[in-house]
């Protein structure tokens, strides 16, 4: 590939993988990286005794318990494309960090397990794919395990998530008779192989009707049944239509299983064909485009002691326009200064390497003393911002404490640092005689994360007292209204920023106060517009 600019940017991918916890989203992720020629050997969550982890699982508490509790940034060459990865958390407690990585995503693929269909959480994440309109491709995961009907889960998929669906390939047979699947558009044969999955014969046909199929599959009920499937599809289903593909209203389905290694590969080439190369971002100033030459980008993560022995933080910066270059100074929007960037990286999960250039489309890693948040805009020229993060409100609550108090010094730096990640958001109380600090989560496996991270990176015990409250309001009006309000109100903390949020035990208690006080505005997140 040529090196100008366009033919830079165009090769990028940058996809998330959503799904279900326990799909197969890490096993996924680990083949796509051998097959990039990323890793050598692909890692599996399942072998939890053995020593080898999935790569993309890096931190300690994920290796313990066989579950992606943050998102990792993956990337790797194929033939003349630069693939940037972003795998999520599977886990629900985990869905903030996930929707902020879905804003750094061009694209997304979303695995389904072929016995469970679309679960509960893949429909969450579906939902925020939708409202974003990126592309969705699906792969539909074990198919060397019994499981529901293709016809069926295309059925689900239209009827549970409200898309339509096209088959890219096609299986024949399922589980212990699983025989092979299809390519409708490379009109040839995959051919699955019990004995060793990864051995994969291709074998050109020239449609369902070929003769060889009734030979190589050898078994004529299986094989009738697929016919008659093909007709039907070709008869009753939903058209190939790439426009419909790229608004996100129409999703080319993938069959295979991703331990066995089997459709994989020929996932990620149909993939990073049809796939979009970056897209415009919404600015306060308007659309900012990728082939824009003026460089620009937004922070969504930031991820503290990813290398435990320097005790680093590093900001997770999607470049959306321009080249970024080592050294370079740009504008911090939200801070109003000027700053070289130094220090810049990429990623292979924890491992990374120091990068000279980058391009729209990529994800690099900033060294970040403490000047950077969640949804930072950094600009070459101007002073314009991205749309704000998504955010949620927490749902869950604990009063927290140090338990020595000769390490109050690190459990303030722990607790400072892991609030800046946006996993926990730390409150303390207001107009009470003894100051408390309560830290507020959407899922409550974030209590055990804060406790394990808290103790291993920073040698730290606390001690997490349950609260009763379920919702937080942050709140604006006009003084008196608000003086008024806190007289009556004992459950009032402020924010880092130091805003004033109401907790609220039920739905019942937070609409009582917002019919008593008409004039106070009560705002699901931090975001306050006036």
């Amino acid at each position: 590939m040529k090196n100008s600019y366009e033919q830079q940017v165009q090769s990028r991918k940058t996809f998330a993988i959503i799904s279900h916890p326990d799909a197969g989203k890490t096993t996924l992720t680990e083949k796509l990286l051998y097959f990039g020629g990323a890793i050598r050997e692909a890692g599996t969550v399942k072998g939890r005794k053995n020593s080898k982890h999935a790569m993309s699982d890096w931190m300690e508490i994920e290796k313990q318990r066989g579950i992606s509790v943050t998102s990792s940034v993956l990337e790797f060459q194929y033939d003349d494309y630069h693939v940037n990865i972003l795998d999520t958390p599977g886990h629900e407690d985990f869905s903030e960090d996930t929707y902020r990585t879905l804003t750094a995503a061009d694209s997304a693929t979303m695995l389904i397990d072929v016995a469970k269909g679309v679960e509960a959480q893949t429909i969450k994440l579906f939902k925020v794919c939708r409202m974003r309109g990126i592309p969705i491709f699906t792969f539909i995961n074990k198919l060397d395990r019994q499981g529901k009907e293709p016809f069926e889960l295309m059925e689900e998929l239209e009827d549970v998530l409200g898309i339509r669906s096209y088959p890219m390939n096609w299986p024949i047979g399922m589980g212990q008779d699983f025989k092979a699947v299809y390519d409708r558009h490379k009109k040839r044969l995959e051919l699955y192989n019990h004995e060793n999955p990864s051995n994969i014969d291709i074998i050109s046909i020239s449609g369902p009707d070929d003769p060889k199929i009734d030979e190589i599959i050898n078994d004529e009920g299986l094989v009738n049944q697929f016919r008659e499937e093909m007709e039907l599809l070709d008869v009753a289903g939903d058209q190939y239509d790439k426009e419909s593909i790229d608004n996100g209203k129409l999703t080319p389905i993938f069959f295979g299983s991703a331990i066995s290694n089997f459709g994989v590969q020929t996932f990620l080439e149909h993939f990073l064909e049809m796939a979009p190369s970056p897209t415009p971002r919404k600015s306060n100033e308007g659309v900012v485009d990728p082939l824009h030459q003026k460089f620009s980008g937004f922070v969504f993560k930031i991820q503290a002691n990813m290398n435990p022995a320097h005790r680093d933080r590093i900001a997770f910066l999607r470049i959306t326009s321009g080249v970024f270059k080592k050294g370079m100074n740009v504008n911090h929007v939200r801070l109003g200064k000027n700053m070289k960037l130094a220090q810049p990286t990429q990623f292979l999960a924890q491992s990374r390497n120091t990068v000279e250039e980058a391009y729209a489309g990529d994800i690099i890693g900033l060294f970040d003393p403490g000047t950077f948040r969640i949804g930072d805009t950094l600009v070459e020229n101007g002073s314009f911002e991205f749309d704000e993060m998504p955010h949620f409100s927490p749902e869950h609550f604990c009063a927290i404490s140090v338990k020595d108090a000769l390490k109050h010094k690190s459990y303030e730096k722990g607790i400072r640092q892991l609030t800046e990640e946006g996993a926990i958001q730390l409150f303390q109380t207001y107009q009470k005689a003894v100051e408390q600090q309560i830290v507020g989560v959407v899922g409550v496996l974030q209590f055990e994360v804060l406790e394990h991270r808290l103790k291993s990176e920073y040698k730290v015990d606390i001690r997490l007292e349950r609260l009763p409250f379920s919702y937080a309001r942050w709140i604006s009006g006009e003084k008196k209204d608000i003086e008024a309000f806190s007289r009556t109100q004992r459950n009032l903390v402020k924010d880092r920023d130091d805003r004033l949020v109401a907790l609220f035990e039920n739905d019942f208690q937070m609409r009582t106060a917002e019919g008593k006080y008409p004039n106070i505005k009560f705002y699901e997140n931090s975001f306050i517009k006036e």
